[in-house]
């Protein structure tokens, strides 16, 4: 049981804490890292009962834990409104369905338009003054669920379980042509397109790339098939660049070999996120509806993902 009070966190000591330590539960426990340990010793930044203690006493089941995690600090990110489509929050996390025409984080100075821009007004609307955090990343026109965190413990745990994949992120995509084989593998390593800038390619040289399909669905009458993809890797563009690669771009990615006939953008599309929660351990599972016309024309998400 967790709440936030002010710029503290408080939890409520269960009984499988009983007995642990403070830094038991923050070095064995949680795996913070050692930066944020140092700082909250510095900061005196944790207490039990709303008293100072020393890290090495024993903690007692119902002991209420206060940690002063939400420490006002630069955003990273300009708060600017912008309309936010909220799939789940708590004190610890954040999932926005992101739209297409908008990019995660500002990527030149003065632009305020991002998304990160977007949840910094909607954190300090709570009160919270804190560095923007997202976990991962979508391209500007990918449209889908996105992970934030909402302070720097969740963040670092978060962080640790994108790397250890376990944060299961499952896309659909719409791509050209009918794919025959129903399922498969792509194992392809990913590098710069030396001619273009912002384009990637398959190269021997470029960094390994696995990709995971399967054919959801086909529409022979327009030559166009439904994937669902889940990444091993997370390569720039990789989902993109493997399915252009098998002969299948996406429809709409014109960057890729794709047309833009049937969709004005990539028609990829974050469809779900699934993890157990860094604090409370409970499986968090979120389906992100589609917002335009590169799906919804074709497809009903829910009858695949319910």
């Amino acid at each position: 049981m967790t709440i936030r009070k002010g710029e503290w966190l408080e939890f409520s000591i269960p009984s499988d804490w009983d007995g642990h330590t403070v830094e038991f539960l923050l070095k064995e426990v949680w795996k913070a890292p050692k930066k944020l340990i140092h700082q909250l010793r510095m900061d005196k930044g944790i207490k039990i009962n709303r008293q100072e203690i020393k890290w090495t006493e024993r903690l007692h089941t119902n002991d209420r834990l206060q940690i002063w995690l939400y420490k006002p600090e630069p955003f990273g990110a300009e708060p600017a409104y912008g309309e936010l489509d909220v799939l789940f929050e708590d004190d610890h996390l954040l999932i926005i369905n992101k739209r297409a025409g908008i990019d995660v984080h500002p990527t030149k100075p003065g632009q305020n338009d991002t998304l990160a821009n977007a949840v910094a007004f909607h954190l300090q609307s709570q009160g919270i003054f804190i560095k923007v955090r997202h976990i991962h990343r979508l391209d500007r026109d990918t449209t889908g669920a996105i992970l934030f965190a909402k302070h720097a413990l969740a963040g670092a745990i978060m962080d640790r379980m994108l790397e250890q994949r376990k944060i299961k992120r499952t896309y659909v995509a719409l791509v050209h042509g009918i794919v025959s084989k129903k399922t498969g593998t792509i194992d392809a390593p990913i590098g710069r397109d030396r001619h273009h800038s912002t384009r990637r390619r398959v190269s021997k040289t470029g960094e390994r790339a696995v990709t995971h399909y399967r054919v959801l669905e086909v529409f022979p009458s327009k030559k166009l098939s439904l994937v669902q993809l889940i990444l091993d890797t997370g390569r720039t563009h990789q989902i993109r660049v493997h399915m252009s690669y098998i002969g299948h771009p996406l429809v709409g990615d014109v960057l890729y070999g794709g047309s833009d006939h049937f969709a004005s953008r990539q028609a990829l599309h974050a469809a779900k996120i699934e993890f157990l929660h860094p604090i409370t351990n409970e499986t968090i599972s979120c389906i992100a509806p589609f917002q335009d016309d590169a799906f919804t024309k074709h497809i009903d998400l829910y009858s695949y993902f319910s």
